[in-house]
């Protein structure tokens, strides 16, 4: 799949924007500050509906404006979608494929893949659970619309379960409603576990042989799914922890408090690894992820850099780059010094100042 082109009004620093990319490299040179992460923001949202950074819609829309437009044009196969994003300050956003409005956002799904690679990335491994949940999230609900239902659901019912445990301080005849909240909670908790172990699992066997080849044979890496409690004794121990989440007003175990345990030669990294051992795991994660979803879907995902190369020494530059030639891939960058010395294909070069872009092939 490739994305064609974008067109923004009113979103984040830019008033008005209409670019069309190359179907291979394009680079988004500029100083920092001038809205080369909006742009690939832009384009991850019209796949996904989301930020990449969690941001709010509001948060989006230009400053003093109540309003933002997305149109982008994504070719796949013999295929062509048009996908129009109405973010509003204060109502839900607006989706429309082909010009047709959708209900729902996870009807958007399946449409295009993204894999985001942010100098955050870097941190993954050393970085809180929250973080690898987020990661663990982010691919699996583009690749999955059934994990994004029950993942919606668990999450929606989490937060019901977790006002009625703040609300028992007041009401404690309410007690007995919890028996539902527990039910509804380890049934979706019992899916969103069993997606998580597949993904995993896959993911498992690319990156072994990924960073067995970043790391010149030296490391053998190991993603193991560090479970807080496994999908058949979810509901046993919600019910054994009641006491406990009442007190403390909140659920103590589920699937929310999962996380991803990162060996190298048997040494946990996250606590153990040095820098470099972390940065190269983390590599190695997002381009397994990437041909995972090649795996997946049986094409190509769009690939966006957010000035990643300058935080990476030259030899996973080189690996990086070598990696990514067969893909559409929107990179950003400070400078084009970064590429010298790369036999790397730059296609389209965008240049980025100030909220205005001028292109150049």
């Amino acid at each position: 799949m490739i994305v064609k082109s974008i067109k923004l009004q009113n979103f984040r620093n830019y008033r008005e924007l209409d670019l069309a990319f190359d179907e291979r490299t394009n680079i988004f040179c500029g100083d920092n500050a001038q809205g080369k992460t909006n742009i690939l923001e832009a384009v991850y949202l019209s796949g996904t509906t989301r930020s990449h950074k969690g941001s709010r819609d509001r948060d989006m829309i230009y400053f003093g404006e109540e309003e933002a437009h997305l149109r982008t044009l994504i070719q796949k196969g013999d295929m062509e979608y048009q996908i129009d994003i109405h973010l509003k300050k204060n109502r839900a956003k607006g989706i429309a494929i082909n010009g047709v409005p959708i209900r729902k956002a996870s009807e958007l799904f399946g449409i295009a893949n993204f894999v985001f690679f942010s100098p955050e990335d870097l941190g993954i491994i050393k970085q809180g659970p929250a973080e690898r949940r987020r990661f663990l999230d982010m691919e699996l609900c583009q690749l999955d619309k059934v994990y994004l239902h029950h993942l919606s659901a668990y999450h929606r019912v989490l937060n019901q379960r977790n006002k009625l445990l703040k609300d028992l301080s007041f009401h404690p005849e309410l007690l007995d409603t919890l028996d539902v909240w527990d039910m509804q909670l380890a049934e979706y908790g019992k899916k969103v576990i069993e997606g998580r172990e597949r993904f995993i699992e896959a993911l498992g066997e690319i990156v072994h042989k990924i960073h067995e080849n970043l790391s010149g044979g030296k490391e053998s890496l190991q993603v193991n799914y560090e479970k807080n409690v496994s999908s058949e004794e979810l509901y046993e121990h919600i019910r054994r922890n009641r006491e406990k989440d009442v007190r403390m007003k909140t659920t103590s175990v589920g699937p929310h408090r999962d996380d991803l345990l990162f060996m190298t030669d048997g040494i946990d990294i996250r606590k153990f690894g040095s820098q470099g051992q972390q940065r190269t795991a983390a590599l190695s994660l997002k381009l397994s992820e990437i041909e995972l979803v090649k795996q997946e879907i049986q094409d190509t995902p769009v690939l966006l850099l957010d000035d990643v190369l300058s935080e990476l020494d030259q030899n996973r530059q080189n690996y990086l780059l070598n990696s990514i030639h067969d893909i559409q891939t929107m990179i950003t960058c400070t400078g084009l010094d970064e590429f010298v010395g790369h036999r790397f294909s730059i296609n389209k070069i965008f240049r980025v100042v100030e909220g205005s872009v001028s292109g150049e092939n």
